[in-house]
């Protein structure tokens, strides 16, 4: 049991990754404390500090797994588009995170950002989400809080069967071009990222932070299609 009597908040934890990552912890002994859009919007500030008012410390983990995705180029892209990615993926991530750093100082422990590999490799089409994947934040925040024990890290997932991706998969040419792209064969699966997220929540990785992993089947490491 990898994460006894730890305790573990994950947003976006209804469905996909953030599911996936609560179902693990909560395997691994933790007590999980799962949120989504039906306990309160990682967008509004004052709902954000009033659900974690209600957490009692300590809190050894943090999952930011809430998340949404536009598919646009930037001279296609809508300002309200833009705005609500960011307020999703990156103010959701860091009034979660700054609600949780208090609960942490004491004892020390891990958040865990989930980005994207459009954080780390250039796609076509995703400005926005591309620019929300928020790897400079993690290092950033690894640096402020290491003082207290707290690690911060990030984990860049390949193209995963989530709801959020389903729309990619449904014609058959772009699934084969989409899984060609990554060298060991295969799409993502929520557990895949999810093992790793439970490796960096657990004291296997005390010595990690600042980093942004991929989990992405060798996406970032080239291509396996042969040109």
């Amino acid at each position: 049991m990898r994460l006894r009597n730890k305790r573990v908040l994950v947003t976006g934890a209804a469905s996909g990754i953030g599911l996936a990552c609560a179902d693990r912890c909560e395997a691994e002994g933790a007590v999980v404390i799962r949120v989504d859009r039906g306990e309160f919007d990682v967008t509004d500030e004052a709902a954000v500090n009033r659900f974690f008012a209600s957490v009692a410390a300590p809190l050894d983990v943090l999952i930011n797994s809430a998340g949404i995705a536009v598919r646009r180029p930037v001279h296609r892209q809508d300002t309200a588009g833009w705005d609500a990615v960011f307020a999703v993926n990156v103010r959701g991530s860091f009034l979660c995170s700054r609600a949780a750093i208090p609960l942490m100082e004491d004892n020390g422990g891990s958040i865990v950002h989930m980005a994207s590999v459009v954080g780390l490799a250039g796609v076509r089409n995703r400005a926005a989400y591309s620019s929300s994947a928020i790897v400079a934040l993690t290092r950033n925040m690894a640096m402020d809080y290491a003082q207290f024990r707290i690690r911060v890290n990030c984990l860049c997932p390949g193209f995963t069967r989530t709801p959020l991706t389903s729309g990619l998969f449904a014609d058959p040419e772009r699934l084969a071009k989409l899984t060609a792209l990554h060298p060991l064969g295969r799409l993502g699966e929520p557990e895949d990222v999810a093992a790793a997220a439970l490796f960096l929540a657990s004291d296997e990785a005390a010595w990690i932070t600042g980093q942004a992993i991929a989990v992405d089947g060798g996406f970032t490491a080239g291509h396996a299609v042969d040109v």
